[in-house]
């Protein structure tokens, strides 16, 4: 009378199984098997989006289409588009200007000029670049490369010693 109503139950094997280590596993093995079907369900997309990100990464200073790319391998330029964004969760296009905004920022950092950068990066035009670099980081080429600069003049040990 005293005990609590899950103590008084009876420990049915249907309600409460005591599931084994090697069971649990497995049930964690098929569940991973299952969502790696759902997710990851063609080896051949994943290589293709790999292949062409690496691409990317590789050739962003050229002119990098979306035709170009989807032909390389051999998938319709709308499905490429698709399965991209759904691996990377970006359209190539966008991958491409942020690993180029990413490559101008070190240039600049390492104090080459905004049109030089410009068109290392893959740029047509400095004013492309200026602008598409102001919306991506608040700071035009110009003020982003002064700010770097003044910021290693500043820190603790880069400048000149009073002597």
């Amino acid at each position: 009378m005293g005990l609590p109503g899950f103590l008084r139950r009876p420990w049915n094997s249907v309600r409460f199984s005591i599931l084994k280590a090697g069971t649990v596993m497995n049930l964690y093995k098929r569940e991973i098997e299952r969502i790696k079907r759902v997710c990851y369900s063609n080896d051949r997309q994943i290589a293709t989006v790999i292949a062409a990100r690496n691409f990317i990464l590789n050739n962003f200073a050229a002119a990098c289409s979306l035709e170009t790319l989807s032909s390389r391998h051999f998938t319709s330029k709308f499905h490429f588009l698709r399965l991209f964004k759904k691996y990377y969760g970006l359209t190539p296009k966008q991958y491409l200007t942020m690993k180029r905004i990413e490559e101008s920022k070190r240039y600049l950092k390492a104090g080459v000029s905004v049109a030089a950068t410009c068109y290392r990066v893959g740029f047509d035009t400095p004013s492309s670049f200026s602008t598409l670099f102001r919306s991506r980081t608040g700071f035009s080429p110009l003020e982003f490369q002064k700010k770097q600069f003044s910021q290693s003049q500043s820190a603790p040990g880069s400048g000149t010693c009073c002597q």
